[in-house]
């Protein structure tokens, strides 16, 4: 999978982006060279927010790639999720329904004033999965990992603050240098709320760079911040307002 976003609709957390450490690759030309090495590679134009590239290729079959697509919200979901059946029932969705519909339908009922939070509706999935999800509509991004980083699953920067998102750690690498690292376990990333755990919610994040051998520094990775809340309060909002953008 591939995912490329502008900052505008991905604004990279502090400290994933390092000065100086630009990749020798360009972001723009990964979704042309990721079709010439996958010639049955699907790819979308997302205008000038980005693109997103799925290939099922050389895929585990134990953590296969679905792509899929509702009213112009794109998803690319990786992994399996074990109490589909719950979900189904949860969203009234019928039994043909995949793993990617579950994760798109989830989002929309979060997106049109749900019942839940952000961080419940990726908590309430359960299963080795790794997603990234484009909504046309509100040019939003929702992306996820679950809690044991079952799914290889990689982010970095490019020099142009363009958010790059693959499973395959060379193509980040090759596009952001030392800009980029694993995508952090347990967590969420959304264009309004950031960067967040959806096991602890209520705290805040913090960055780690990573430190490799040769004691320089190549990326960061993300904790929770034990000592450290956010502001539990939740602004009453009006009806035809955007709920999901309080998560």
């Amino acid at each position: 999978m591939l995912a490329v976003f502008d900052g505008t609709v991905a604004p990279s957390p502090e400290g994933l982006r390092q000065p100086g450490a630009a990749g020798d690759g360009s972001a723009a030309g990964l979704a042309g060279r990721f079709r010439e090495a996958r010639p049955d590679a699907v790819t979308v134009d997302l205008g000038g927010s980005g693109t997103m590239a799925y290939s099922s290729r050389d895929q585990s079959p134990l953590l296969p790639r679905l792509f899929g697509a509702v009213d112009d919200i794109f998803c690319i979901f990786q992994g399996t999720i074990e109490n589909v059946a719950v979900l189904k029932q949860q969203y009234g969705l019928s039994k043909g329904t995949n793993e990617v519909n579950i994760v798109i339908e989830a989002y929309r009922t979060l997106r049109d004033r749900g019942p839940y939070p952000a961080d419940q509706v990726v908590r309430d999935i359960s299963g080795k999965f790794a997603f990234v999800l484009y909504d046309c509509s509100t040019k939003s991004i929702f992306m996820a990992a679950d809690s044991d980083g079952n799914v290889p699953f990689y982010w970095g920067v490019d020099t142009n603050g363009q958010l790059v998102v693959s499973d395959d750690p060379e193509i980040v690498k090759a596009a952001c240098g030392k800009s980029s690292a694993p995508f952090p376990k347990g967590f969420f990333f959304t264009t309004s709320g950031g960067l967040r755990s959806y096991e602890h919610p209520m705290n805040e994040v913090k960055p780690v760079p990573r430190v490799d051998s040769k004691g320089e520094v190549c990326g960061t990775t993300y904790t929770v911040d034990e000592k450290a809340k956010k502001d539990a309060s939740i602004p009453r909002v009006g009806s035809a307002a955007d709920w999901s953008s309080q998560y």
